[in-house]
């Protein structure tokens, strides 16, 4: 059975920093690539990022330049580090396996201003 499971979500002022981990299990973790999401209050859910399993990124362009995917393998974890963020970031953050439409139950990021 797979299972993603974020972590690293919290309260942030603006301009600062995050780091969110997605951690898989029950599949093999190399072969997938993988993609974060968030949704906000009132709005539909939106891709954020993406990474494939060869390590290629790809980004929204509101977040371009300040948030950075990357995974490690002999963890099974992928990660998404924000940086500079701004109150429009306030989301509730998925991973998400697009191949098998797996989903992780979401972390909370809330920006302060």
């Amino acid at each position: 059975q797979v299972q993603l499971v974020e972590s690293g979500g919290g309260l942030v002022q603006t301009g600062g920093s995050l780091r969110l981990s997605c951690s898989v299990s029950g599949m093999i973790f190399s072969r997938r690539s993988i993609n974060w999401h968030r949704q906000a209050p009132g709005h539909q859910r939106e891709l954020v990022a993406t990474i494939s399993p060869g390590g290629a990124t790809t980004y929204v362009d509101s977040v371009k330049g300040r948030f950075t995917v990357s995974r490690d393998y002999a963890k099974n974890t992928v990660y998404l580090q924000m940086n500079n963020v701004k109150v429009e970031d306030t989301a509730v953050y998925y991973c998400h396996l697009p191949q098998i439409g797996a989903w992780g139950q979401g972390t909370q990021v809330t920006v302060s201003s």
